[in-house]
């Protein structure tokens, strides 16, 4: 009898936690998309919070502009009410004194007819002091600062308010100065006594900007060892620029303000804030030319403040210069272009004011053309050109300045020449050749004989000459470039306002400092300005500071001491 079959082992069944486990595993596809997914929402993440950065500084410079504009608005609200407290006491006191000279003559006309008087003279003229009424005070009101933003608001309501440009509130009128010198009050519907008033003010501030003349030739080379500026703090700000800057310019009445050039066709207008700390963009101006919309090759400030004067190109019959009056709201209104186009072909490579009182200007170009600009009587734009001299040159004129004692118009030119041309004879007054090619000229503020030449030698790039000497040069300096060996006609100078110092940019990042009165011919000091080439570094009038310009498309706003 066979035994019965034994039963089968028992195998406990996988728990259900282990499956829910081997599920969750998955296979290698899912984690490699769920990896995907965790590297997607992390680049979102970094990108939001990047986005927040941004936003949280534009909130923050927005609220800094307002609480300026606030301050400014609460400012001229108080001016305006202490304009109007003056208006209500003079009223108040002519109705006063109208009051008591009535009194008078009825007093006086009584006791004419109860009392004979003599017809003596001396009565006469006594009896005819106390009939008359006291003239009226002459009241002046200062001219209302407000900035371009501020102008906007006001176009909407039809107001014509006007941009001081000026430090002085009482000089802030800006007017315009035909060729003989005398001005001529260029607003409407004014009576003659607020005429007067504005004429003897805008007198006497040109009377102001002339210049005494000091000795500064011979403290060149005097000393073994140069005085160092020292650079205490640097601060830099978007230029707001899409392209390479080209110039900047300091506005000769106001201080406070300059201007930034770009090869976009922008003109940037700044205003300096806490001392230097900071600047502030004002307002910006499309000003590329009409037919090539070419950008400014070159800005000058007019000597009153309110218009700036652009230079462009003589190529494909385009306009070669144009105006810009900052006092108008309007963007599309600002900008004139000149119809006259004296120059005959290429670049125009530079564009300056004479230090003269007949308010003129110059340009310089690549046809080797230097053309005198007057003004003249008629409008705005009414400037005629005259061409001082087209054969001097045998190339590109790069750089023409005005010296201040003579009328003496300086040109430096691609072809190694110097020349000295008077404006009143009509003929050369001095000529020099040198062994390099020029790019600029730059007359020295202080000292009317001395003005700097900019070469193209390297580590003599910078040629100090004498109007009244006959030698090339009395001294010369440069720097060393590192990053690259050619001389840029980009990179300028700029004298500092006592006339002892040069600043220059370079194609390194630095800002070179020359003191004339180091018998050197190496840079003083050199200042790390930029990340990029530095093209220039202009000195403040009234702060110790220094503002330049970069391709690294940044201003640089540098304390000194």
């Amino acid at each position: 009898m066979s035994a019965p079959p034994r039963p089968s082992p028992w195998v406990p069944k996988k728990p259900k936690t282990e499956a829910i486990e081997e599920e969750e595993v998955g296979t290698p596809a899912d984690e490699n998309g769920r990896a995907q997914d965790d590297n997607s929402k992390k680049e979102q993440e970094e990108a939001l919070v990047a986005l927040i950065e941004h936003r949280t500084k534009e909130v923050e410079h927005l609220r800094n502009r307002i609480s300026y504009y606030q301050s400014q608005l609460e400012q001229t609200e108080k001016r305006l009410r202490d304009s109007e407290t003056k208006l209500a006491r003079l009223r108040s006191r002519d109705d006063a004194v109208s009051s008591n000279s009535k009194d008078s003559l009825v007093s006086g006309t009584k006791n004419l007819k109860g009392e004979r008087r003599s017809a003596s003279p001396v009565n006469i003229i006594e009896g005819s002091s106390r009939s008359q009424p006291q003239s009226r005070p002459q009241l002046v009101i200062p001219a209302v600062d407000l900035k371009p933003a501020q102008l906007a608001k006001l176009e909407t309501s039809g107001a014509k308010p006007l941009i001081n440009f000026g430090d002085q509130a009482n000089a802030a009128v800006p007017f315009k100065a035909n060729s003989a010198g005398k001005l001529k009050n260029q607003r409407v519907g004014r009576n003659s006594e607020q005429e007067s008033v504005e004429l003897q003010e805008k007198g006497t501030k040109r009377k102001l900007e002339h210049k005494e003349h000091q000795e500064l030739i011979p403290l060149i080379r005097s000393s073994s060892s140069p005085c160092i500026i020292r650079c205490h703090s640097s601060a830099h700000i978007s230029s707001q620029h899409k392209r390479k800057l080209r110039s900047i310019v300091l506005c000769p009445t106001n201080h406070q303000l300059f201007i930034t050039s770009a090869l976009d066709g922008v003109i940037n207008m700044w205003q300096i804030q806490s001392r230097g700390s900071g600047a502030s963009l004002l307002s910006n101006t499309d000003c590329l030319s009409p037919k090539q919309r070419r950008w400014p090759e070159d800005v000058a400030w007019h000597p009153q403040g309110s218009l700036l004067f652009c230079a462009y190109t003589a190529d494909a019959g385009d306009s070669q210069i144009s105006l810009i009056d900052l006092n108008k709201t309007a963007e599309k209104e600002r900008v004139t272009f000149f119809e006259n186009k004296p120059h005959v072909k290429g670049i125009i490579n530079n564009i300056s004011f004479a230090p003269w009182d007949d308010v003129c200007f110059f340009t310089g170009g690549s046809d080797h053309a230097v053309i005198l600009w007057s003004e003249q009587d008629g409008g705005e734009v009414s400037w005629k050109p005259n061409t001082l001299h087209r054969h001097l040159h045998t190339s590109a004129v790069m750089g023409v300045a005005g010296l201040h004692q003579k009328q003496t118009v300086v040109s430096a030119g691609a072809d190694k020449r110097i020349i000295g041309y008077d404006v009143v004879a009509g003929r050369p007054a001095f000529k020099h050749l040198i062994e390099s090619k020029c790019m600029s000229v730059l007359p020295n503020p202080c000292d009317f004989h001395l003005f700097m030449v900019q070469t193209a030698t390297p580590e003599r790039q910078l040629r100090l000459l004498d109007s009244r000497l006959r030698q090339t040069e009395i001294h010369a300096f440069g720097w060393k470039q590192e990053s690259s060996e050619s001389q840029s006609a980009l990179i300028n100078q700029a004298w500092s306002p006592d006339g002892l110092y040069i600043s220059s940019g370079s194609a390194d990042p630095m800002i070179h400092i020359f003191d004339i009165r180091y018998n050197s011919n190496k840079p003083s000091q050199s200042i790390k300005a930029h990340q990029k080439r530095v093209f220039k570094a202009v000195w403040s009038i009234t702060l110790p500071l220094l503002v330049s310009i970069s391709s690294d498309l940044n201003i640089g706003l540098h304390k000194i001491t």
